[in-house]
């Protein structure tokens, strides 16, 4: 009988990245003009982002509530739920456009350093 032991080794691409990755979380640095570029660009879309979901969520809300209000099955409140859920409807279309003017006003905001960074990049 063979009790020797043998050791064994499995390296993996994934997992080399992914320790490589953790470890970037934890050494301190200062980002290059690459990750700068990726901040400035997350950076104009965030307020866009933020806006556009607080105003979906506010109008789900609002909907849903007017359609409740409709379920309760009286006239005159089934008319003010109706007046409610629209009131709702309308908040929502809202946010797509709040979304799009915000993110096109940051963008001009961040257009000079966005180019200025991709032109030392490139």
């Amino acid at each position: 009988m063979n009790d020797t032991k043998q050791f064994e080794y499995n390296y993996s691409a994934d997992k080399a990245k992914e320790v490589e990755a953790i470890t970037k979380k934890y050494m301190s640095h200062e980002p290059d003009k690459f990750e700068q570029l990726k901040a400035l660009d997350r950076k104009a879309e965030k307020r866009g982002q933020i806006t556009s979901l607080v105003l979906g969520i506010i109008g789900t809300l609002i909907l849903g509530a007017g359609m409740s209000i409709v379920m309760e099955g009286t006239a005159s409140l089934m008319i003010m739920g109706i007046v409610i859920g629209v009131a709702g409807i309308i908040i929502l279309m809202a946010a797509y456009p709040a979304y799009k003017k915000l993110v096109k006003e940051d963008r001009n905001k961040v257009a000079d350093q966005i180019l200025a960074l991709s032109k030392e990049i490139q």
